[in-house]
C-alpha cells in the first residue's frame, strides 16, 4: 500500500450541506459561499439539486442559483437530478458540466425512504434512467452505492451482498452498452469504519480494477477522517466532501449528527502526508469561516478550529 501522489476533491457543501441545513439560507448567501468555493481551485463543485421541493424544500431555488454564481476556468459544476425533468431543469440553466450517474441503494428501508422504492424497483427503473441519460446525450460515467456500509435501520451491511449489486447493476448497464468508469463507494449515514472501508475497497479493487473507487464519506461518529486514510493507503484517488463538514442526510432516522467528512481536514491530511489536491487550503478555511458566520453556528472542522499547520511553521521557521 501506498500513498497516491494527487488526490482528487468534490465539493459537495453547496448541495448536500445545504439539503439538510436546518437554518435558512437566502439564495445569495449560498451563490456567495459558491463562488468563494470557486477561488479555492476546486477540481469539482456540487453546486445544487433539481428535485421536487415538496421533498427537498433547501432546493427550491435551484435555477435562482444556478443562474447567479459564477463559474471559474478549471472548475466544473455539477449537480444532482433524479429524472428526465431535473435533467430539463438543469440542461436549461446551461451552467452545468452534466455527468450521467445510476445509482443503487444497499439498505432495503432505507431505499425505500430515500428514493420511495424498493432495491427490485430500482433495478427495473434502471433501464428507463439509462434510457434518459442517454437519449440527453450524458455520458454515464458513475455507479453510485448508497449505505454501502450499513445504515441505521438494517444494521451493517455485508460486502459481498455490495458487491453483487455492483456486478447487477454494471451487467445491466451492459445491455444498453453503458460501462461506468467510475464506483462510487457512499458511507450515507456514517456506518464505515477503517477495517470496512479496506475490505469492501479491497473486494472492489479484485473484482474491478480498472475501475476509479470515489468515496463519499460522512463524519457522522467521527469515523470520517480515518476512513479516508486508509483508502489513501489503498490508492483510492477520488473523494467527496463538504466545507465546515456540512451536509448530512435527510433520510439518516436521526438529527443533530455531523455531516460529511470536512473538507479542509481532508485537504490538510493530504497536504502533510504530500498528497497534491491543488486546492488552496488557507483560502478554503476563510470560507469556512464564512459559512459558519451564514449559519450562525460552529461547524465541525478540526482544522478550522486549530489553523493550519503550514500557518504555524511560517511563524516559527520565517
Amino acid at each position: 500500500m501506498s500513498f497516491p501522489k494527487r488526490v482528487f476533491i468534490r465539493e459537495v457543501g453547496p448541495r448536500e450541506g445545504m439539503q439538510i441545513e436546518p437554518t435558512e439560507v437566502s439564495t445569495d448567501d449560498k451563490i456567495r459561499l459558491i463562488n468563494l468555493l470557486s477561488e479555492c481551485n476546486f477540481p469539482v463543485i456540487e453546486v445544487t439539486s433539481f428535485v421536487s421541493p415538496k421533498w427537498v424544500p433547501k432546493m427550491a431555488d435551484a435555477e435562482l442559483v444556478a443562474k447567479n454564481f459564477k463559474r471559474y476556468p478549471g472548475t466544473e459544476y455539477q449537480c444532482v437530478y433524479l429524472n428526465a425533468k431535473g435533467i430539463e431543469r438543469a440542461l436549461a440553466t446551461e451552467k452545468f458540466d452534466l455527468e450521467g450517474v445510476i445509482s443503487i441503494t444497499a439498505s432495503e428501508t432505507f431505499s425505500r425512504k430515500n428514493t420511495n422504492k424498493t432495491i427490485d424497483e430500482t433495478f427495473k427503473e434502471m433501464d428507463e434512467r439509462i434510457l434518459a441519460l442517454k437519449r440527453y446525450n450524458l455520458s454515464i460515467d458513475t455507479l453510485a452505492v448508497m449505505t454501502a456500509f450499513g445504515c441505521n435501520y438494517e444494521g451493517d451491511i455485508d460486502g459481498d451482498f455490495v458487491i453483487e449489486l455492483i456486478r447487477k447493476s454494471l451487467d445491466k448497464a451492459k445491455t444498453h452498452d453503458v460501462n461506468p468508469r467510475q464506483i462510487l463507494l457512499g458511507d450515507t449515514v456514517g456506518w464505515a469504519n477503517p477495517v470496512l472501508i479496506e475490505n469492501l475497497v479491497k473486494k472492489v479493487q479484485k473484482n474491478w480494477p480498472e475501475k476509479t473507487i470515489i468515496l463519499h464519506l460522512h463524519d457522522t461518529r467521527g469515523m470520517g477522517i480515518a476512513n479516508a486514510y486508509v483508502g489513501l493507503k489503498l490508492g483510492v484517488t477520488h473523494f467527496d466532501s463538504s466545507v465546515g463538514g456540512l451536509g448530512g442526510c435527510p433520510f439518516g432516522g436521526f438529527e443533530g449528527a455531523a455531516g460529511n467528512i470536512a473538507t479542509e481536514d481532508l485537504v490538510h491530511m493530504c497536504h502533510e502526508l504530500g498528497i497534491e489536491t491543488g486546492i488552496n487550503l488557507e483560502k478554503l478555511l476563510e470560507v469556512t469561516e464564512e459559512a459558519e458566520r451564514i449559519l450562525g453556528r460552529e461547524l465541525t472542522s478540526k482544522v478550522y478550529r486549530g489553523r493550519s499547520l503550514d500557518s504555524y511553521r511560517q511563524k516559527i521557521y520565517s
